[in-house]
């Protein structure tokens, strides 16, 4: 029973530090500090539980617990996590917060879904299932984002057009403005990258642990870091280069095309992405 509650703890730590590196996403290119303060005080009550965790196997060891594989994962992602918090507060130095956390969260989830010595065969069976459902559940959301992101986006490009050509009548009227078209897609992309980056963290994760002859050229592989590629791209074109208007909406709706590629003609080329087929 204690075990098992330990578990939803630990499950409970990776959803809440998920959380956090979003909100840390969107404060990396919006300076938003009302998402950075969200981010932190998540990201504190993480750190209050890995704090507790670590005082716990202390006690129940005897030891310093670092002498395993598992122990030095939990050791690693503990001081990644402090450092994260001493940065964020004496630093402000956000793209290191960013990338730190993004680090930390891959090591917190390899050590909590992860199999190991102390565990049951069935408990580590059942965390295994739950990590394929999590990265299942994530990416799909992030798709969905991406979809509404098109949908805004060829939204944008009619309206565009039709001002262009000075067709006035019902169905500009029934469009909202250019500048809100182009926010709302842009604003379900920020939500929608790092969900599928923390997703395809999960899912790595899973498959070095359930699939014996896992290899990073699988054609789902391949194209789902494609994927993260193009829409990173979007965000360097949108926020570094400034790129706006019908040109960025015009990369977004071919981001999406190839997301769609990925999803049905890539996942009928995997060699485990069977469910996707």
């Amino acid at each position: 029973m204690l075990e098992m509650s330990m578990t939803r703890l630990y499950e409970l730590s990776v959803i809440l530090y998920a959380m956090s590196v979003l909100l840390y996403f969107i404060d990396f290119l919006h300076h938003n500090r009302k998402a950075n303060r969200i981010a932190f005080w998540l990201l504190s009550i993480v750190w209050i539980f890995q704090t507790f965790f670590f005082m716990f196997r202390i006690v129940e060891t005897g030891r310093f617990p670092i002498l395993t594989m598992s122990e030095g994962l939990y050791f690693y992602a503990w001081v990644l996590i402090t450092l994260s918090l001493v940065i964020n507060r004496v630093l402000r130095v956000d793209f290191i917060v960013f990338f730190t956390n993004v680090l930390a969260f891959f090591i917190l989830a390899v050590h909590t879904f992860a199999p190991s010595h102390h565990q049951s065969a069935a408990a580590a069976e059942k965390l295994i299932s739950e990590l394929l459902m999590i990265h299942i559940t994530m990416t799909i959301l992030a798709y969905g984002a991406f979809s509404l992101s098109f949908v805004f986006s060829i939204l944008y490009i009619i309206q565009y057009n039709l001002l262009k050509q000075k067709k006035w009548g019902k169905r500009l009227l029934r469009m909202t403005d250019l500048t809100k078209l182009d926010y709302m897609s842009y604003v379900l992309n920020l939500i929608g990258l790092p969900m599928l980056l923390l997703g395809l963290i999960l899912g790595v994760i899973w498959a070095y642990i359930k699939i014996d002859h896992f290899h990073w050229y699988d054609a789902k592989v391949l194209g789902s870091f494609s994927v993260l590629a193009v829409y990173s791209i979007y965000f360097y074109k949108r926020v570094v280069q400034q790129v706006q208007g019908k040109a960025i909406a015009i990369w977004n709706i071919g981001s999406f095309l190839f997301l769609l590629v990925n999803f049905f003609l890539f996942g009928s080329l995997s060699k485990f992405h069977f469910w996707y087929s």
